[in-house]
């Protein structure tokens, strides 16, 4: 009898609490290279992102490779009990080319195709540091959003200053007339992880209200023929 009231206080243990609040997001997709880079500094923002979005609850959505910061991010996430998609073009299958790949894996047609899918699957995007191929990502959501296909937050994790000279060359084009304020307002950045979650939790789009004013005019009238 005394053997089944320890077993009986045992279950009663209440389970320790996550400090973090529930986030507003389910899952979140991240940009970056395929590459590690040169510095430790991007390896650690790669893991600790990957901390923080098991800490908060929120799954990963990727372009699906193993190797560089792309596998870094998901082999955290996957080890920590987050779910991890990664969206992979057919041609990329191969295992030689993207290596071991944790959680599942979603094969597609195309480039074009992925991008598509990480973006129906995702709530948001997050850019950390990498080339070309993370640049044409990050670039092609924020013209979504800035013609209102979708009006998910755009987060870019600057670590160590990294994309310092494109938010100079955003600005400038802001400057010249070519982006306007309010589409300047649709990146956000930050230098770390958590301030960047942060950040992105309390996004807003700038024209939310001018969207819902927009909406509410086009609305159908009764009174219209038809």
């Amino acid at each position: 009898m005394e053997r089944e009231q320890v077993s009986s206080n045992k279950k009663k243990k209440p389970k320790p609490m996550n400090k973090c609040k529930k986030s507003r997001f389910r899952r979140v997709c991240v940009f970056c290279g395929s590459s590690p880079g040169k510095k430790a500094s991007y390896h650690l923002a790669a893991v600790q992102l990957a901390h923080h979005l098991v800490e908060r609850g929120i799954d990963l959505v990727y372009g699906g490779g193993s190797v560089g910061l792309m596998g870094l991010v998901a082999r955290a996430v996957h080890g920590g009990g987050g779910h991890v998609l990664g969206v992979v073009p057919k041609s990329l299958l191969p295992r030689e080319l993207i290596g071991e790949t944790p959680g599942e894996l979603k094969a597609v047609a195309g480039m074009h195709q992925r991008k598509a899918e990480m973006a129906r699957h995702s709530d948001a995007f997050i850019a950390l540091p990498g080339g070309y191929g993370t640049l044409e990502e990050l670039l092609e959501v924020i013209a979504w959003a800035q013609l209102r296909i979708h009006h998910k937050p755009v987060g870019l994790l600057n670590v160590d200053g990294y994309y310092d000279s494109l938010l100079a060359f955003i600005d400038k084009a802001v400057h010249e007339g070519f982006v306007t304020p309010a589409a300047r307002h649709i990146i956000v950045a930050a230098r770390t992880p958590s301030e960047l979650l942060s950040k992105l939790e309390d996004y807003v789009p700038h024209d939310a209200s001018m969207l819902e004013q927009h909406q509410h005019n086009c609305s159908p009238n009764p009174d219209m023929p038809r």
